[in-house]
């Protein structure tokens, strides 16, 4: 059975203790990498940048759309400016020009059915880039939120990185002020049960919280005050003191 003086036993609660705050910081860290508050707007974010996507789907269509309108109107004005300097010229027979003025009255109602399809897709075009905008400026109000969220995290993940490596650095001195055998059962112990020790207060094991059975309890104090022993229910040191009996 491994042996340490009483003495050398209680400063494993001092160890216990600062790894129990290293643990309680890897924990906080987990908490705040893991935000609800990312993950929710992440996914507003998706949204809303796949409904931007779309109204400049929308808008990019409309405005070819405007750009085909505006090139058949252009291209009647200028069918309709040749005829009409050819009827004003008055060369050629008179029913090529009766014929030539249906054209041209043909072409004057052509161009005002297509101006009247230029005027709605201005119409709609302008609609569909307010909804552009308003939609852009969801998704900036969301990234703005999550850069001040980020922000945030970032700034309490540095703070509890700061005092981990702060209490790292002082586990680590203390530790090797440590009886090199205790200190070796206790490490295996925490590796595999979570907490290395625990004291043993008036019956009861802090370890798992549980009063000891009768013969358990009787097992554990009459064993030599050197004997390193361990809690029947957590397996952890369990550190007795006189004083705590």
């Amino acid at each position: 059975m491994a042996k340490a003086a009483p003495a050398e036993q209680l400063k494993l609660l001092d160890l216990q203790g600062l790894d129990a705050r290293l643990k309680a910081l890897a924990n906080r860290r987990r908490v705040l990498e893991n935000d609800p508050r990312i993950k929710d707007l992440e996914a507003a974010l998706s949204v809303a940048n796949g409904e931007l996507g779309a109204a400049k789907v929308a808008v990019h269509d409309a405005e070819a759309g405007l750009k085909r309108a505006e090139d058949d109107v252009e291209q009647v004005t200028a069918r309709i400016a040749r005829d009409e300097a050819r009827l004003n010229s008055g060369t050629g027979l008179s029913k090529d020009l009766v014929a030539l003025q249906k054209d041209i009255a043909s072409l004057n109602k052509r161009k005002s059915d297509l101006e009247d399809v230029e005027l709605e897709i201005l119409e709609r075009l302008e609609t569909l880039r307010e909804r552009q905008a308003a939609q852009q400026r969801i998704v900036d109000d969301i990234q703005g939120s999550f850069g001040s969220i980020r922000a945030e995290l970032d700034q309490e993940l540095a703070a509890v990185d700061a005092e981990a490596a702060e209490v790292d650095a002082r586990r680590a001195e203390f530790a090797a002020g440590l009886d090199a055998g205790m200190l070796a059962v206790y490490e295996k112990t925490l590796a595999r049960r979570g907490v290395g020790a625990a004291r043993l207060f008036h019956g009861t094991s802090e370890a798992s919280g549980m009063k000891l059975s009768p013969g358990d309890l009787a097992e554990i104090t009459a064993a030599p005050a050197d004997d390193i022993v361990f809690c029947p229910d957590s397996g952890a040191i369990l550190v007795r003191s006189e004083e705590w009996a």
